[in-house]
């Protein structure tokens, strides 16, 4: 669900995984592990700084997770 929640937050800005893998400063490999959910529980702080990447709240991009 956060995979998906990431993705589709993505989308709306209209990014690619590699640009916000850049913009967040983490591996493009976690992004596409996390919204493929071959990585289930990523750290918190590759949450947040997803998160501040896209924009939104951390509580905005875990809900429904």
């Amino acid at each position: 669900m956060l995979g998906q929640n990431i993705k589709k937050f993505r989308k709306k800005k209209k990014l690619t995984q590699d640009t916000l893998a850049r913009i967040a400063n983490i591996p493009y490999t976690s992004i596409t592990k996390i919204e493929t959910g071959v990585i289930k529980k990523p750290s918190v702080q590759a949450v947040a700084k997803i998160a501040k990447a896209l924009g939104i709240s951390i509580d905005a991009l875990m809900e429904g997770v």
